[in-house]
C-alpha cells in the first residue's frame, strides 16, 4: 500500500469512530485525503523572480521580535546577535544587515533590549556629565592663562595599585 493511502485511511478510521459514516463517504474521504497529503508531499516550485528577496526582506523585518532575534543565516534564537556569532557565519553586523535587507542602522537586539539599554542611558545622562566636564576644563584653562601659570597635576606619591597587604 502506498504511504499516503495508509495515512489517509488512519485519518478516516479515526473519523469513522466519532461519527456514522456510509461506504461511500469512507471510500471517497480516503481517496481525497490520498491526493491531499501526496499534493502536500511534493516541493513547491517558486516563481522566478523577485519574489525570493520580497520574502528574505520580509522574514529579515520579523526576525526582530520583542523578546527574541533570529539569526537569519542560521535560525537560531537569542536575545543579541554578537559579532562572535555573526563571525561563525563569516561576517559582520554591517555585512549583516546589508546581506538580509536591513536598515545600516537596525540594532540586532530584541525590541525589549533595546528599549530598556535607551531608557538606561536617558537616565544617565551622560552628555550632561561631558558637557560639565568640558566647562571646568575650560574654565580652568581660562584662570590658568589669566594668572600667567601652567596648570600642573598635584605632586604625590602614586596610588597603589592592587590589593593592600596583610599586616
Amino acid at each position: 500500500m502506498d504511504d499516503m493511502f495508509k495515512q489517509a485511511l488512519e485519518l478516516v478510521k479515526a473519523q469513522a469512530t466519532v461519527r456514522a459514516m456510509t461506504a461511500d463517504e469512507m471510500t471517497s474521504m480516503v481517496n481525497a485525503l490520498a491526493r491531499s497529503l501526496q499534493a502536500l508531499s511534493q516541493p513547491v516550485a517558486e516563481p522566478a523572480g523577485a519574489a525570493p528577496a520580497a520574502a528574505a526582506k520580509a522574514d529579515a523585518a520579523k526576525s526582530i521580535r520583542e523578546t527574541a532575534v533570529t539569526c537569519l543565516e542560521c535560525g537560531k534564537v537569542f536575545k543579541i546577535i554578537t559579532a562572535k556569532h555573526l563571525a561563525l557565519h563569516g561576517l559582520d553586523a554591517d555585512a549583516y544587515r546589508e546581506k538580509w535587507g536591513l536598515k545600516k542602522g537596525a540594532p540586532l537586539a530584541c525590541k525589549a533590549l533595546v528599549r530598556a539599554r535607551r531608557k538606561k542611558m536617558k537616565e544617565m545622562q551622560l552628555w550632561e556629565r561631558r558637557r560639565a566636564a568640558a566647562g571646568s576644563k575650560a574654565k580652568a584653562a581660562e584662570a590658568a592663562a589669566a594668572t600667567g601659570t601652567v596648570a600642573t597635576a598635584a605632586p604625590g606619591k602614586p596610588k597603589a595599585k592592587g590589593r593592600p597587604k596583610k599586616a
